[in-house]
């Protein structure tokens, strides 16, 4: 017989027909089934990365925003004059600390040389201050170094969401005093904390 298969040939294709049976559905669910697991602990430790890296990214800014305001204040400390000031027919202390509100916060009000103080020293400087006010640090710019009444200060936002600003001044005796001056004749502290 030509066309029959010898013995070899069809043990062949028996063992290929048992061979290509294929996955039971029970089989195929398991594994969609661990895929899905797989892929949802993905999604979340992606999530979980990116939303630590997006807190990490804003708590930076705000040490970096810190940090420029501190050296701002810095800056405009090293360049403070002993000079009094006038504004309208009172005359201002050079460096001035006085509490603000209920809460105890304090403005830090000074007189800065300016660019032109090494030209003319006597006239030469700016009054400008620091407070807080609603939660927002502010630096203010009066006109000039001395003022007519009733000048009132440019004022910049430099922090939002800042909860107290105190400044202490050491005084002659030794202690802490969150006013400054004490007396009208006092013109300097021996040290500022802010």
């Amino acid at each position: 017989r030509a066309g029959a298969p010898c013995g070899i040939h069809r043990a062949i294709l028996d063992a290929m027909n048992r061979g290509t049976r294929g996955f039971t559905l029970v089989e195929a669910l398991v594994a969609l089934l661990i895929f899905a697991i797989v892929a949802v602990l993905a999604q979340r430790g992606t999530a979980a990365m990116t939303g630590g890296e997006a807190r990490l990214a804003e708590e930076s800014a705000r040490w970096r925003a810190l940090d420029s305001v501190f050296t701002r204040l810095e800056a405009d400390l090293r360049q403070a004059i002993p000079r009094a000031s006038r504004h309208g027919d009172r005359i201002e202390a050079a460096f001035s600390a006085l509490p603000v509100d209920s809460a105890g916060n304090d403005a830090l009000v000074f007189s800065r040389a300016g660019p032109e103080f090494a030209q003319e020293p006597g006239m030469a400087g700016q009054r400008i201050g620091y407070r807080l006010r609603d939660h927002h640090l502010e630096a203010m710019f009066w006109p000039q170094l001395d003022n007519v009444a009733g000048a009132t200060p440019a004022t910049y936002t430099l922090l939002d969401g800042i909860a107290a600003f105190r400044v202490l001044s050491l005084t002659a005796n030794g202690q802490w005093s969150d006013r400054w001056p004490l007396r009208p004749q006092d013109d300097r502290s021996e040290e500022r904390r802010v």
